[in-house]
């Protein structure tokens, strides 16, 4: 559905994420998915009511994404679908610059996500960034399987 040049395009571009539901538990996804992307140099900005106050990946947690002051790249959205449009609606209002919204495995929106396209944000569902990261950039070679991406690097 959505094409390896385009899942690259926007992992080179993106440099501030919003993660909207992570948790500050190190056994669940969207802990160590923030934190990877963080490692491998994006700015993660953690978003969850429950946690607003306390530090993450060296950022203060949000409370809501109309609590970040800064300019946000990408919205990558670890809660149920169906919470989805009221985060689409608030991503367009707080971020003018907004590029990406990104839905994780199991989170789709066909009508929030219609509208984000319509303001000009690219928007993919059901997809990690992280996986995608791994597998586009060469990591899950190292791992041994097998990616469909040719390269001559390990």
């Amino acid at each position: 559905m959505y094409s390896d040049a385009l899942l690259t395009d926007i992992l080179r571009r993106t440099r501030s994420i919003a993660v909207v539901g992570v948790s500050a538990n190190p056994v669940r996804p969207s802990f160590y998915v923030a934190r990877y992307l963080s490692l491998k140099g994006y700015r993660v900005i953690p978003v969850n009511p429950g946690h607003a106050g306390k530090e993450l990946f060296g950022e203060t947690v949000r409370a809501t994404l109309a609590d970040i002051e800064e300019p946000v790249d990408m919205v990558d959205i670890f809660r149920r679908s169906e919470a989805v449009p009221e985060i689409v609606d608030e991503a367009l209002m707080a971020f003018g610059s907004l590029q990406t919204i990104w839905m994780q495995i199991g989170v789709e929106h066909k009508d929030a996500a219609a509208q984000a396209e319509a303001r000009g944000v690219t928007v993919i569902q059901n997809r990690c960034p992280k996986i995608e990261y791994q597998r586009l950039f060469g990591e899950l070679r190292q791992g041994g399987f097998a990616t469909g991406i040719i390269s001559s690097k390990l």
